[in-house]
């Protein structure tokens, strides 16, 4: 099966999935997370989906190479050794395992991810 969506709006109308608190939140407000899994390996990887994601910060560790598409949104990735890696909507990140630091989301964040 092959999933399109025409535009971001059609992804915030599906239906998605509450995806609950982020792991690891840093004070308040503790970000809130939902989406749509597009598509998963037998096992578990790779993976591909929609992700949203309310304001706050968060404890961040990437355990699995992601490459992701923002498409609306504002936050800043700050790693563990200080860079700074600011993020809009129309940005295309790509995080290698390992990458340690935290996240901070001002304005709630759409993306599109895959991780493998």
């Amino acid at each position: 099966m092959v999933a399109v969506f025409r535009n971001a709006g059609a992804l915030k109308d599906a239906e998605l999935m509450d995806w609950g608190a982020v792991p690891g939140p840093l004070g308040e407000p503790v970000s809130r997370t939902r989406g749509l899994l597009l598509h998963r390996g037998e096992d578990g990887s790779p993976e591909a989906g929609y992700w949203e994601c309310t304001p706050g910060k968060w404890r961040c560790e990437i355990t699995r190479d992601e490459f992701c598409h923002f498409l609306e949104g504002r936050c800043v990735y700050i790693r563990d050794t200080g860079e700074r890696t600011e993020i809009s909507g129309g940005d295309t990140a790509f995080f290698p395992a390992g990458w340690t630091g935290r996240c901070e989301v001002s304005e709630t964040i759409r993306k599109l991810y895959m991780i493998r």
